[in-house]
């Protein structure tokens, strides 16, 4: 019996400790250098076959390789895409759509007269922009226009129905650039294959965007930097996760100056020039790479005021608004999950909008304090709880009771004394 229960002893050790070894690759691809770190007895052989994922992805999505899928369409031969290339053309327009073409995989041309995809940088004649606008609009893809479905229909994320099974060709004059959603796609594909080779706890470094699989192997969420857009060097907070994507886009990632004026590389398809509407960087926390890849451009695009629009009617990710005037915004499901710098404050944003007001409350029972109820309403579970009971209630930081006039679920602090 002793020896039966050493050798069980013995066993459970052994496997703890291949639970907790770690096993990295780096690659460099789609223009960046991936890392990608996995944990487990299975971790190492699932690695080898991540790397050969991601050069088979890189071969089909890439503009420059003369042999992809995405450039034999902007040469304008007519193919048949392959099955990535199917999906991920599928979900770019599905985003180009419910973004109302804030991303717009159609802007290629104009990257390049940018010289972004190049490095040879140089602000465009504004007649040669005009000339190039007008073959910038996703609308006239062939994908978009035959999709039975509808590319904005946020359940449809399979889209694969037209590209993989009848021929494409684009527009004369159009080219097309996945680059925005490529590396979300590809974090997506490399969290399946690993889980399909049975490893539970890993973290993907795709050139700054992060995925990551499972918890840490101690069972805590990864805690994944977000970097200061005024100073790429320091970080305005962290964010805790666990099966997340983490994906900011921001335009100290790529930027040249002329003439004392910065211009960086995520651009307005409305005007072919850098967005400049009150924005540096844009994190976006969700599920699914794709989607957060795509948004976190997308947002840049639209700006501060209809970043916080499309959130609220969009319950499927959440967000960190970095603004030119060095505000932080963080929305409300992130709470308990981000972290700011000491020199950062977040401002919390909310699905519900709700009335500025302030007013003093007796603290009943007490005559040393008083609260200052601010109109904070949200519709949840805990409010309208403290509302039907008619009593305060402690919850983390807060007190919560209906306010006589205001309506129930208005969150009272703590404020001052009398």
């Amino acid at each position: 019996m002793v020896l039966i229960l050493a050798v069980a002893l013995f066993a459970g050790s052994f496997w703890q400790k291949e639970q907790q070894k770690v096993y990295s690759r780096d690659i460099f691809a789609m223009d960046t250098y991936f890392v990608i770190r996995a944990y487990g007895p299975y971790a190492g052989d699932a690695l080898a076959l991540c790397e050969q994922e991601v050069q088979r992805l890189e071969q089909a999505f890439s503009v420059t390789d003369a042999n992809s899928d995405v450039a034999r369409l902007n040469r304008g031969e007519c193919i048949v895409p392959g099955e990535d290339t199917g999906k991920l053309l599928g979900e770019a327009l599905r985003l180009c759509e419910a973004t109302n073409g804030a991303l717009d995989i159609s802007l290629y041309p104009i990257l390049k007269e940018w010289g972004f995809t190049t490095g040879d940088y140089q602000v465009p004649e504004a007649a040669k922009l005009r000339e190039l606008l007008a073959h910038v609009d996703y609308r006239e893809l062939p994908a978009a226009q035959e999709n039975p479905d509808g590319p904005g229909n946020p359940e449809n994320t399979d889209n694969t129905e037209n590209p993989e099974n009848r021929g494409m060709q684009l527009p004369k004059g159009m080219e097309i650039d996945l680059g925005a959603v490529a590396k979300g796609y590809t974090g997506d594909c490399l969290i399946e294959q690993l889980r399909s080779e049975k490893v539970s706890s890993a973290i993907l470094d795709l050139g700054g965007n992060i995925q990551v699989l499972g918890t840490k192997p101690d069972g805590s969420d990864w805690r994944v930097a977000v970097k200061n857009p005024f100073d790429p060097a320091k970080q305005i907070g962290v964010v805790a996760v666990s099966d997340k994507a983490v994906i900011t886009s921001g335009g100290y990632e790529r930027f040249f100056e002329q003439d004392g004026k910065t211009y960086w590389h995520i651009l307005d398809p409305q005007t072919g020039y850098p967005s400049e509407r009150g924005l540096l960087s844009v994190t976006v926390v969700g599920d699914r790479g794709v989607e957060c890849d795509g948004l976190s451009t997308a947002l840049f695009v639209m700006g501060t005021e209809d970043a916080v629009e499309y959130w609220r009617g969009n319950a499927r990710f959440e967000m960190i608004l970095v603004t030119v005037d060095g505000r932080l915004l963080v929305t409300e499901g992130l709470q308990d999950s981000f972290t700011c710098s000491e020199e950062w404050n977040a401002e919390f944003i909310y699905r519900d909008e709700f009335e500025k007001w302030e007013e003093s409350i007796d603290f009943p029972g007490s005559s040393d304090l008083f609260f200052v109820c601010r109109g904070e309403h949200r519709d949840s579970k805990a409010f309208r709880e403290a509302a039907g009971g008619g009593g305060i209630r402690w919850s983390g930081a807060l007190y919560h009771r209906p306010v006589p006039g205001k309506g129930p679920g208005y969150s009272c602090s703590l404020w001052g004394g009398k």
